[in-house]
């Protein structure tokens, strides 16, 4: 089964989070409505509603019930992006411009903070104090994680420990919440609502690490971006990590461009196939499949369900985005 054939499944609830997402960010503000609903129009995969939506079979299914929290997690997503394109300076995103370049930076990181509010405004629906406790601590993990992004920018001597740690905060997490939140809307058992978040965790951070695989063997009709846009933005990911640990080469040609924070553009050809060469994308592929193994082990503790099932097709999913 393909990942289209899920959504297809899904398709009209995911329909009535499409229409509660561009009911809910539209603004009197004709520049923060427009900013907003360009974000929007944009696409994405929706995989956070998608796993909210997964989660709650396991419960009551209710999809006015669940919308209300499925449109806060794609919203804080969304937000997140708007930030992260100001601190990366990108152009692109998904093939399309970004906030900051349609507009500018303050445009974009007040464009951002109102999505954020929304989130919150939208998640008021539930009088349930656990909702907001989790989904307030993801808020504040989220902006550590892209903290402490911003802090090892340029910094070739972190080490794995800081890459995983990170990757946790801003990828894995969000994704984890929505599998737990999705469960505990539907009120479904707390025991469910665990492994439930720990095969959102697990699939979150090989979803991260794959996507760091991509930047270096993608092109960029894939991508939607320029490979190497990483490197170029200073973040040194999975494969460059291990790359310098392990060969000398990779770890000179890297050095050379993180150690000017305005490295404008350079050759990535020769860095990636650098990367190639110490093993490093070999060893980022088998870190995101230990990490599906986990998420696997995780389902193998849920009810046989078509939830189930199609939760499997999805990390099954993720593990084939490597070209």
């Amino acid at each position: 089964m393909k990942l289209a054939d899920i959504y297809l499944k899904f398709q009209s609830d995911i329909t009535i989070i499409e229409q509660e997402l561009e009911a809910t960010v539209q603004a009197r503000h004709e520049v923060l409505r427009d900013a907003s609903t360009h974000l929007l129009k944009a696409g994405g995969k929706r995989i956070r509603p998608v796993f909210v939506l997964l989660a709650a079979k396991f419960g009551h299914y209710d999809i006015n019930v669940l919308k209300n929290i499925a449109v806060p997690l794609e919203l804080v997503h969304m937000a997140s992006l708007v930030h992260d394109d100001v601190i990366d300076d990108a152009e692109l995103r998904r093939g399309k411009k970004t906030v900051k370049s349609q507009w500018d930076n303050k445009v974009a990181m007040y464009t951002g903070d109102y999505i954020f509010a929304k989130a919150v405004e939208t998640s008021a629906y539930f009088d349930d104090p656990r909702i907001h406790q989790i989904l307030s601590n993801t808020l504040v993990e989220m902006c550590i994680g892209e903290v402490e992004q911003i802090r090892d920018q340029y910094n070739w001597g972190q080490n794995l420990r800081n890459y995983f740690r990170r990757i946790k905060r801003k990828t894995a997490l969000l994704i984890a919440v929505s599998c737990e939140l999705g469960a505990l809307a539907a009120k479904a058992d707390p025991k469910i609502q665990k492994h439930l978040y720990e095969f959102g965790y697990n699939v979150g951070m090989a979803f991260q690490i794959t996507d760091d695989i991509l930047d270096f063997v993608g092109t960029e009709k894939q991508l939607g971006k320029p490979a190497g846009g990483d490197l170029r933005q200073g973040n040194v990911t999975l494969p460059a990590l291990y790359a310098m640990q392990h060969d000398p080469e990779a770890a000179t040609l890297i050095k050379e461009v993180l150690k000017d924070e305005y490295p404008g553009t350079f050759d990535v050809k020769p860095i990636i196939k650098a990367v190639n060469q110490s093993g490093g994308i070999e060893y980022s592929l088998k870190m995101s499949d230990r990490f599906l193994k986990r998420a696997y082990d995780a389902l193998s503790k849920l009810p046989d369900s078509d939830a189930n099932f199609y939760f499997r097709e999805i990390a099954a999913y993720i593990g084939e985005r490597k070209f």
